[in-house]
Order: C-alpha cells, then structure tokens, then sequence
C-alpha cells in the first residue's frame, strides 16, 4: 500500500536550516554489503571526515558532480533496520529524517544491498521505502551471486519497491556510471509515496501526529509510527523527552489496543517478512548450492581449535611486521624531526622563542607523528583483515573469551586497535551498541600496551634486566619480560572490564549476533582512502592534544630561569675554548650545555613540583628527578626518555638504547649514597607505566567518547592508582 508525501515528508524538509547548499544523498546499507567501498569508489579523494555536532559519530562526506552540478553523498553507518539503538544507528536516522543541524535533509536515499542475500537485505530497504524518499538501489557484489547461482530480475525488483535498481560491483567499478544516471535523475523526482505496511498503526500514528503538531510539536508522523512500534526503543524515549507524560500514557495505551496482546514490533516483522518472501520469490531464482572453495576454507576456519591457532599466527605476524616495518620510516621522522629543530635552534637566537618551538612544539607534534609508521601498518592491517571478511570470523571466535569479562566480541576490535595506540581503539568502541558494553570497553583498552610504552620498556629492561638467554639461547630473558609486561596489561585489562560490569556498569552480557561475509578480494583504492582518513583522523585528534600539553609542559620547564648558574656555566665554556680544540671542545662545550640545561630543569617549576611530590613517590624508590620525568612525560608516555635524558644532561634527543644515558641511571644516588634505579626500583617503574594513564591525548579521547569529564577523570584516578599500588608492591617486596 501506499500514500502520498504528507505531513511527514513535509516535517523532514521542515526540521532546520542549514548552511549547505549542494543537494544532499544518503548511502546507507547493511553491514559488510560493500557500502563503504562504493561510496570511496564514487567519490574518491573528494572526501572529509568531521563529527556530527553534539555527538561523537564521525560523519563521512564526499561529492559528486552530475552535469556540472555538485551533490553531497553522506556514508551512514551500517545498520540492519531503522530501530535504532546504538549511537551509530541514531545519527543514521536522525540525517534520513533531517535531524542534523547543519545538514540539508537528503533528497534521496542511495541503499546498498547485496545480491547475494537480499532476502535480509531488504529488511532495511522496505522500511526505507516508508520514509518519502526517492531510492535508487545499488544491488551490489552480483558478480559473487552470479557465481553462485543466483539471478536477479532488476526491473521486477525496481517495479516491487518502486526505486531505481542498478546492478554494480563496487570492488571493480562496474555498473557505477548507470548508478550515477540513476542517482542524478533521483535528485529531480518529487517526494515519492510512503509505503504504508501496517494501515491502522499507520492512520493512528498520523492521527496522534496531527495533534501534536497542532500542539507545537515537531515530531513526524513517520517519528510517531516508530514510537508506537518499537517499544521503549530510542524513538519512544524522543517521543517522550519531546512531549509530555499525558501524551506518553496515550501513546503506550494506543501500543496496547492495536497490539491486542501482542508485540506490534513481532506484528511488523512478519508482515515485513511477508512482504520481502514475496518479493523474493517473484524477483529472484537459484540454482542448486554448491560446495564453493570459500565453504570449505570456512569449515576449517571456525573450528575453535584450528581458528584459534590461525588467529594468533595472524596477530603474531601482524606485529611483528608492524615493529619490523615501521622501524625504518620511525628512524627518517626522527631525524627529519631533528634536523628541523637543528634549523629552528641555529635561525633564532637562544632564548624562550628558540626553546619553545623546538622543545615544545617540534618535540611535542614530533612525539605523535614519529608513532604514525606503526599505527599506520596496524590500521592497515586491520582494514584489510576487515574487507576481506576475516575480522568478523575473529569476533565470532573470540566471543566466548570475551563473555568471561561481561563483554561480547565486539569489543575484540577495539582492544586490538589499541595495541597500536589506545584513541583509535576507543574509537572503535562506536560499533557496541550497549553503553555499559562501550564504557567498559573504553575503560578496558588503555591497559592493552601501546607502543608509546615501549620506549620507556625498553631503556628499563636493557638496563636492568640482564641479558641471560635459556633454551640454547632461543628464550632471552630481556624478551619475557616484555611479553610479561604485554600480558600484565591484557590481564589488568579484562579485570578492569570484569569489576565495572559487576559493579558501576552491571547489566547484562548483549546477544552477539554477527554476519560471516564470504571471503573476498579487498578493493585497493578503498583500502588507501580509508587508510588515509584514519591517518589524519589520528594526527588531528591526538596531535592538537599532545601540542597544547607539551606547551605547557615546556614552559614549567623552562621558567622561571636561574642567572647565576649560567654565569658558571659560561665560565666553565670560556674555559674550556682556551685549554681545548676539535672533538674535544666540541664534546666538552655539549656535556656543559646539557649540564646547565639539567641545572635550569631542576630550578624550574617542573623540578620544584618533582620536589614537592617527592615524598609522596619515595615509598615507590622514586627521586625528584624520576618524579618529574613522570610528569613531563605526561602528554605522551615516549616523551619521559627524553625528559630523563635532560634531567640526567645526557641531553633531550638521547634514545632509549643510550649507554651515556643508562650509565647515569645506574649510577644514580639519593643524598646518603644509596642508589636509586635498584632493580626493585625498575621493575616497579615498568608496572607503573604498564597500569598509568599517562596520555593527554588518549584522557582527551575518552572524555569525547563518554561525553563527560567525570568518565575521564575516574580512568586517570583508577589507573594511576593502581599503577602507584603496583609499583609500591614490587618496590617494598623487591627490597
């Protein structure tokens, strides 16, 4: 059945103002039908990622032109229907209804299905039919149906749901010029017919819509019938928010005398699915399933025991490649990094100026982007175990591990990105539609070890760890000892996850229900686009942080500056030009220029506040010197070897393998001689940054992502003390 456009399509062309004024088309679909790789493919490099206002959903923006005419696509997030629930999903229903402040409602809805499951597929797309909009219907991957047997009537299927249907293979780019004729000649039809699947929910929806609007209320028919059929669903909560008690009784009483009984959702999905089963059978033939080569790997594949082995030589590949690869590109930003500074220091004239750029802004933009190679290889990693299908069977694997801690697999996503860095893995968490799942989640993936802790592992470990080997010299010690501070995270994080969902966060373990996709050939372009945005992404997000912190911390260490120390130094310099020459001045005029550095550091806010917070570290066998290695190096963890590197005036640029550097850590002593990097000591400054929440940038993500500062503050406050409690057990046992 059907019906003209309404008071509902006339309320979403109604719902706001907004600056845009190229038309606006929305891409939406199923999870895994391809849709992400037909939207890079048809707009290329003619992409922006930013947030929708208020929220933080990514928005995904490219454009097209048709005749000399620029039109906008949107990349919605996948969904299965319009029952909205996880925030994803909402800003999918909030911009198909014009909801989106500074977004033109869309003039129509491009819907990507796949051919090869369009029994399911269509679910969405008739629901979508309901909204007033013109369709056009990409049936995508119809060379995998072809190849099993299916055939497809497209203009049966268009004549059914009254949309333009255009046969593509996003991977290959075929069908794609026939998509933008459709998708152009979409933009000048008039607002198309609703479907109408339920007639007397729809006529009492638009009844009670009428009303309201008759009353001040913006909600549309459409938002009303929603309310009445998804039963304390998102659309019953806006209901309710947007009028009034009195109004919510009758919507629930008018729920109950049409449901007679039953559930209208369950009423709705099987008219739905009486619909779609009859739009298949005429629409679609098969011919008989064979045992494809895809089958058989699968069947090897999801068996737990063969699944789980494949799993962790993928991951154990993966990072090795990661570290493997990523060395070479880290080594060349670390020197394009220094060789900037050098030319920033030598154009200025020493003095605050110089210092700044080069000791706060360089040193911090460079502390993020030097980490770019690896997070670069991981992200590529998992787009490509993603679009080849693999990803999704890993989630399935590791559900029941991750069910143990009160999670579903979805949450294995953003614990792995987070081995990478912890703010694109909190950012995964958008995909868990439960909030208390997410949070827990958020809380959980900074313990994974990320590679900003392997600089500080590594100066530790080579340092105080012997360089013992076992088993033929196979197993080093050095090296289970990183593994064991890898495990300790992992540990510490599923525990986190466990106690919050038994306590602050208690709630059910959500039904994991996920799609296994066929195996199939990534699209490159794709890959490299989406590759790019998650790049940028990354620099932006965690680059602004880490720069305005690392300001702020270069100016605590740098002022207030001591004089009189400088008159020695320049005594010692004087000195040492007339009683020295060559490498040898040049070595002696260094060890004083970082000496005084050091002397400066100590007489500044930073080393007064390392004093002060002395006491408070001693029970750890921490000085004031570690004490304010930790909080310089709070914008970014990899940023304390180079602050011990200053403190101890080995200089700012030493590494983590410096033996000038770990000389002076071994030789280190308190005031009555004793030593202050024992080994009790060390071990117990590895668990602290195992456990620590030392990362502007990642403290930044989460409260973005929770929407709230209290999230935020709780996460520092719990994992720094646990870090203290850790490092003041290893300490006080060790000793």
């Amino acid at each position: 059945m059907t019906e003209g456009t309404g008071p509902s399509a006339a309320g979403q062309r109604a719902a706001g103002t907004s600056p845009h004024t190229a038309p606006v088309i929305a891409v939406i679909g199923n999870p895994n039908t391809g849709k992400s790789t037909l939207f890079n493919t048809l707009t290329g490099l003619r992409q922006k990622t930013a947030n929708y206002p208020g929220v933080t959903v990514e928005r995904h923006t490219g454009s097209l032109e048709f005749g000399g005419r620029k039109v906008d696509l949107v990349d919605l997030p996948g969904t299965y229907s319009l029952a909205a629930q996880s925030p994803d999903e909402i800003i999918a229903i909030d911009v198909l209804l014009g909801r989106v402040e500074d977004l033109s409602p869309p003039r129509a809805v491009l819907v990507v299905v796949d051919a090869t499951n369009l029994r399911r597929n269509l679910f969405l797309a008739t629901q979508l039919g309901e909204l007033g909009l013109p369709l056009v219907i990409a049936l995508n991957m119809v060379d995998a149906a072809e190849d099993a047997g299916i055939r497809i009537d497209t203009t049966l299927l268009a004549s059914e749901l009254r949309a333009s249907v255009v046969s593509v293979v996003a991977t290959s780019g075929a069908g794609l010029e026939q998509l933008r004729e459709a998708l152009s000649a979409a933009l000048d039809q008039p607002p198309r017919q609703r479907d109408i699947l339920l007639p007397d929910v729809h006529r009492e929806a638009a009844s009670l819509g009428s009303r309201l609007r008759n009353l001040g209320h913006t909600l549309s028919d459409y938002e009303v019938e929603r309310a009445l059929i998804d039963a304390r669903g998102v659309a019953e909560r806006r209901f309710e928010y947007a009028t009034d008690a009195q109004l919510a009784a009758e919507l629930r009483d008018m729920r109950a005398r049409l449901s007679a009984g039953s559930s209208l959702a369950a009423i709705e999905a099987r008219a739905r699915y009486e619909r779609i089963n009859r739009i298949v059978s005429a629409v679609e033939t098969r011919d008989p399933p064979k045992r494809s080569v895809r089958d058989r790997i699968d069947s090897v594949t999801n068996q737990p025991v063969v699944g789980s082995i494949l799993f962790i030589l993928v991951m154990a590949t993966i990072f090795q490649v990661v570290f493997s690869w990523a060395e070479q590109p880290m080594q060349l930003i670390e020197q394009a990094i220094a060789s900037l500074a050098g030319v920033v220091r030598s154009a200025l004239p020493g003095g605050a100026l110089s210092s700044l750029l080069v000791d706060g802004v360089i040193a911090g933009v460079g502390s993020v982007i030097v980490f770019l190679p690896q997070i670069m290889i991981l992200f590529a990693f998992i787009i490509l175990l993603e679009d080849t299908g693999y990803m999704p069977r890993v989630a399935f694997l590791i559900d029941r591990l991750m069910r143990l801690c009160g999670l579903s697999g979805k949450s294995f996503i953003p614990m792995l990105s987070s081995f990478a860095c912890a703010v694109p893995g909190i950012m995964a968490t958008r995909v868990i539609p439960e909030w208390r799942d997410r949070f827990a989640t958020i809380l959980a993936a900074p313990f994974m070890t990320c590679s900003a802790r392997l600089p500080v592992y590594a100066l530790l470990i080579g340092a105080f760890v012997p360089n013992d080997r076992y088993f033929a010299g196979i197993v080093n010690l050095q090296g289970l000892v990183l593994l064991g501070l890898y495990l300790l995270g992992i540990l510490a994080g599923v525990l986190t996850a466990l106690l919050m969902k038994r306590t602050a966060l208690r709630g059910p373990t959500p039904t994991f229900l996920i799609e296994l996709p066929p195996y199939r050939l990534p699209n490159w372009r794709s890959v490299g686009l989406r590759l790019l945005d998650r790049g940028s992404v990354f620099l932006r997000r965690a680059g602004t942080v880490i720069f305005t912190v690392a300001v702020v911390v270069w100016a605590l260490a740098y002022f207030p500056r001591p004089e009189a120390p400088s008159a020695a130094y320049e005594a010692e310099r004087s000195a040492a030009t007339t009683t020295l020459a060559g490498a040898a001045l040049d070595e002696r005029l260094e060890d004083i220029g970082n000496r005084e550095i050091a002397a400066g550091v100590e007489a500044s806010y930073l080393g007064r506040i390392g004093k002060l917070v002395e006491p408070l570290f001693a029970p750890l066998g921490w000085d004031w010197k570690v004490s304010a290695a930790l909080i310089a190096g709070f914008p970014a963890r990899e940023l304390v070897v180079a602050a011990l590197g200053t403190i101890y005036a080995v200089g700012s640029g030493v590494s983590q393998t410096d033996d000038q550097l770990i000389g002076r850590l071994r030789s280190a002593t308190w005031p009555d001689g004793r030593q202050v990097f024992t080994v009790p000591m060390a071990v117990g400054l590895m668990i602290f940054y195992a456990f620590c929440l030392q990362c502007a940038a990642t403290i930044a993500m989460i409260r973005r992502e929770t929407n709230s500062w209290g999230w935020a503050g709780f996460a520092w406050a719990y994992m720094t003390g646990l870090g203290y409690f850790g490092a003041l057990l290893a300490y006080q046992w060790g000793s």
